[in-house]
This record gives structure tokens, C-alpha cells and sequence, in this order.
């Protein structure tokens, strides 16, 4: 836990979010010092409550039915309970709006009309709310009203169709990413498009309206594979570890298991040729220049595969770490966090759990600011953990929350 300065301290956000992309864009301003509240349906919460397993564990290394996904993306945040099916419940929404700086919600298109929580309501009693929406296709267009989700959206945004081995080669076929890549972007898109409204409202004075799609953020990671499409009107294809403008720029068998090259550059590529004794490779008209390696490439792996094949992963490691030759392990998640790099980084971190339970591990934010560095003072929260401290704070006394407690708003 750190206590400093921080870069969003006094900003109130309400998270009516769910699942991922929302959870992950009001958690990194939830880093960044912002108050956010997260709403959620009472007995029920987050549906990623219960996505598991894995689950959490308690002192025993028992699982506590905690799934470990929620913690992911739901840090430094306080949890509260209401039922915005209820008319109570729905008026003490609104009146946290408008007290609100920021509202995130990822419901289906107009979801949040009926119970007077959409933006044109809301902006009404608050015009410096900025409001972000995100769905699965944005607030117009034919699919405007399918749900959405990370897996259907690399599927048609054609990430699949570049992710994989090439049809044809073992294991060949598309795949979906082993993280939800889309939610997780989407999550940093919107982060990002919230502060750029809160910018925009120092000198108008006005919040705004953002409209957020998986889709859209889908096309727009393609990077530099939709901008080759664009150029030639060839659509790009799945070629497994291969850089599809970049060689040599993939994985090798090693003696002992493999290694990763990533060499984009010319003066790399020389660098590369010396260390493995081939020096005359770089001045090969065929691989002399990158254009030219990747014209060349089944020419230029016909004489590195062997080469590679002669060391372990670790000599070669070893070899090229003072040469300036981009090469890496292949790594487990479990080698990852054992990593000296990242262990030295302190990217494993440990949010201590106010019920007494272990704490909790996290991943720590990577964005590093000198002045107003991430703050992390709240592990993930219990379903409903500050309920009656968000409604104190609201105004509400003793009686009044007993009394929506009785009814069932909260």
C-alpha cells in the first residue's frame, strides 16, 4: 500500500460497469487516485465474482469461492450494493451522478434509459458529467443492438484470422489471444478518451458523451496488419511466430528447447552475424537489408535453423545479451513472474484484505510517474463492502439506509 500524491485525487467516478473493459478503464483511473464507486447488483455483484475457477485461497489453501478474475481489474475501488431495478434504488443513482465526475457503464444500447440513468437525463442535473458508454458495436450501425463480447469480436475484427499457425502447418487455424485482448484495449481506449474529456472541461466547462465499441478498438489494434491491408488491399494472413515485414523476427529450436529473436534492424542483424561466427551472411545480397531478408526468408532460415540448434536456450541467451541482438526465453507465466527483471521491477504486488484474509496478489500498474505515482490503497472489495459508507457520505443517515435495506434498494 502506498499513501502519495495523486494524479486524478478528487475525482468521483461511478463504475456501472461489469466483466472486463469497464472494470479495467475505472480501475486504471482508480490507480491513478480517482474515488471510484463501483455499483453492483445485490446477493449477485459482478458476474466475474464467479468466474472460476481458479479461486482465491485462505490461510489453509483453501479455495474461499472468490474467483480469482475479479481481482484483476476491480483494485483501489469501493464496492457498493443497489438494485437499480428499484425505484429507490434508482434514485440514489441519480443523485450519485450528480454529484458524480465521471460515469462508466457498459449496458446494452438505451439499457440505462428506463431507469432514468442515461446521458441525456443525467446531464440534465449534471452538465459537467462526462459519460462513457461501451458495447460490444457502439450506439449505432446494423449490430448497434447485439451484445457484444472479447471472443466474437477477435473473431470478426479479423484478429483471428492473423493469430495462429497457417493453415496447412501443424496446429495450423485461427485463435483467439490467451488474454481478452479487446476488453483489456478498450479498457485503455476509454481511459484514455475520459481524460481527454476531463481536459476538454477545464476550458468548456462541460462534460460529454463518449461512445466506446469493442469493434471499433478491435479494428483499430490491427496496427500495422489493417494499415498493410490498406496499402495493397491483400489481406494479411496467419504465419504463427513470423513477423510478416520483420526477418529474422520469431521463435527457434534451440538444443534444448527455443529461443526468441526479434531483430528489426540491419546493424542487429550484422551484430547477430559476427556473435554466431556467419559474418559473411550480412553482406549476402539477399539478407544484406531487411527488405531483402524477408524476400529471402525460407533461404535465410535454411541456414539459421541448424545454427540455432547447436546451443541451449540460455547459451544463446548468454551470447547475444552484450551485442545488442534482441533475444529472449520463451517463458511459463509461472517464469515470467520469477523473472530478476520483473522481480526487480516489483510488478507481483500484495493488497492487504481488511477481513483479516491473505492478502491478495496483483499485477502492478506499469504506468510509473515521477510526481504522482500509482497509489494503491484498497485491495479488491468484498460485494457490497462500502455500501454504508458511500451512503454516509451521500448524506443518507442511520434510519434512511435501514430503511432501503428493508425494502431492498441496497
Amino acid at each position: 500500500m502506498t499513501q502519495s500524491p495523486s494524479a486524478l485525487a478528487g475525482l468521483k467516478v461511478l463504475d456501472l460497469s461489469r466483466v472486463l473493459a469497464g472494470p479495467w478503464c475505472t480501475q486504471m483511473l482508480a490507480d491513478l487516485g480517482a474515488d471510484v464507486v463501483k455499483v453492483e447488483r445485490p446477493v449477485a455483484g459482478d458476474d466475474t465474482r464467479h468466474w472460476g475457477p481458479p479461486f482465491l485461497r485462505d490461510e489453509d489453501g483453501n479455495d474461499t469461492r472468490e474467483a480469482s478474475y475479479f481481482t484483476a481489474c476491480n483494485r483501489n475501488k469501493r464496492s457498493i450494493t443497489i438494485d437499480m431495478a428499484h425505484p429507490e434504488g434508482q434514485a440514489l443513482l441519480q443523485r450519485m451522478a450528480a454529484e458524480a465526475d465521471v460515469l462508466v457503464e457498459n449496458f446494452k444500447v438505451g439499457g440505462l434509459r428506463q431507469y432514468g440513468l442515461d446521458y441525456d437525463s443525467l446531464k440534465a442535473t449534471n452538465p459537467r458529467l462526462i459519460y462513457c458508454s461501451i458495447t460490444g458495436f457502439g450506439q449505432d450501425g446494423p449490430y448497434a443492438e447485439r451484445a457484444g463480447y472479447d471472443l466474437m469480436v477477435q473473431a470478426m475484427c479479423g484478429l483471428m484470422s492473423i493469430t495462429g499457425h497457417a493453415d496447412g502447418a501443424p496446429g495450423g487455424g485461427p485463435l483467439k489471444a490467451g488474454v481478452a485482448v479487446i476488453d483489456v484495449f478498450t479498457g485503455l481506449y476509454a481511459s484514455n478518451a475520459i481524460l481527454a474529456a476531463i481536459n476538454a472541461r477545464h476550458a468548456s466547462g462541460q462534460g460529454q458523451y463518449i461512445d466506446m465499441a469493442l469493434l471499433d478498438v478491435g479494428m483499430a489494434v490491427l496496427a500495422n496488419q489493417a494499415a498493410g491491408y490498406l496499402a495493397t488491399g491483400a489481406a494479411p494472413g496467419r504465419a504463427g511466430n513470423v513477423h510478416p515485414s520483420l526477418a529474422p523476427y520469431q521463435d527457434f529450436v534451440t538444443s534444448d528447447g527455443n529461443v526468441m529473436l526479434a531483430i528489426g534492424n540491419d546493424g542487429q542483424f550484422a551484430r547477430f552475424c559476427a556473435a554466431i561466427g556467419q559474418q559473411e551472411w550480412a553482406q549476402d545480397a539477399r539478407f544484406a537489408t531487411n527488405t531483402a531478408r524477408v524476400q529471402h526468408r525460407a533461404a535465410l532460415l535454411a541456414l539459421m535453423e541448424p545454427v540455432l540448434r547447436t546451443r541451449t536456450t540460455a547459451a544463446w541467451i548468454a551470447l547475444f545479451e552484450d551485442k545488442a541482438v534482441p533475444c529472449g526465453p520463451i517463458n511459463t507465466v509461472a517464469q515470467a513472474f520469477d523473472d530478476p527483471q520483473v522481480q526487480a521491477r516489483g510488478v507481483r504486488i500484495e493488497l492487504p484484505r481488511d477481513d483479516g484474509l491473505p492478502a491478495v496478489a496483483g499485477v502492478a500498474n506499469p504506468m510509473r510517474l515521477s510526481a504522482t505515482p500509482v497509489v494503491y490503497h484498497r485491495a479488491p472489495p468484498a460485494l457490497g463492502q462500502h455500501t454504508h459508507e458511500v451512503l454516509q457520505q451521500l448524506g443518507l443517515d442511520e434510519a434512511r439506509i435501514a430503511a432501503l435495506r428493508s425494502t431492498g434498494a441496497i
